[in-house]
């Protein structure tokens, strides 16, 4: 271990740092879960060393909402229309959400005035969604629905992994939902019983894509009423 000037370990940083806690807090159902103390267990220094980096917990969290907010990426679209604007963003939010499972109990928690999350999740957004041709109260109404219909999503896809496309043991988890559903009394779930096949569906991909569609949907009519150029 590579030591400076009054035994500080050189290779601890406050990027490394950020990088171990959100390794956690993604682990985790709960950020009560990253504790100073754990995380310098983790970093294996003592919980003092971290204090020289941040004050406290909270400032951690802010950090880490930073690095996610901030790092949010928004492919190139350049002649991007309404339809194709609103989908970018609300699979950019997504796939985020999906990847740091943390940001979504930091949305939920915490309120952020960390400028470079605000540009990152917020400034650029509405930008594209301008630029898309969306003016900008109503750009700011369709910013609303799609963060939050990400987090929602997100959130309730993260215990119910077999609705992603990419889960390893999807196939599993679909059965074992089915077999739990069909194992209800029909008598006093004939609606769940009869419906077992959609009902397991439910946190799928595709299950977010048929919502976000129905909203893109309303929205372009809700554009074309205000004369807005489709």
């Amino acid at each position: 271990m590579s030591r400076g000037r009054g035994g500080r370990d050189r290779s601890l940083t406050r990027d490394r740092i950020i990088d171990v806690a959100l390794r956690i807090a993604d682990s985790e159902a709960d950020l009560d879960r990253l504790t100073v103390r754990r995380l310098a267990g983790e970093l294996n220094v003592g919980a003092m060393t971290l204090y020289g980096y941040f004050r406290n917990k909270d400032e951690i969290l802010d950090a880490m909402a930073d690095r996610v907010l901030g790092g949010m990426h928004l492919p190139d679209e350049p002649a991007a229309g309404p339809a194709e604007a609103l989908h970018t963003v609300a699979y950019a939010f997504f796939q985020m959400m999906r990847e740091h499972p943390s940001v979504v109990r930091l949305l939920t928690t915490r309120i952020t005035d960390s400028r470079r999350a605000v540009r990152g999740a917020m400034e650029v957004v509405l930008q594209r969604l301008v630029d898309a041709g969306i003016p900008g109260p109503l750009a700011v109404r369709c910013y609303g629905f799609l963060i939050t219909y990400a987090i929602g999503f997100s959130g309730y896809q993260v215990p119910r992994r077999w609705g992603r496309t990419d889960a390893v043991d999807g196939a599993e988890g679909r059965r074992r939902r089915r077999h739990f559903y069909r194992g209800l009394p029909v008598q006093d779930f004939p609606q769940v019983v009869s419906l077992v096949d959609e009902l397991v569906e439910l946190p799928s991909d595709e299950q977010f894509e048929s919502g976000l569609a129905a909203y893109i949907d309303g929205m372009l009519r809700m554009l074309a009423l205000a004369g807005v150029e489709i």
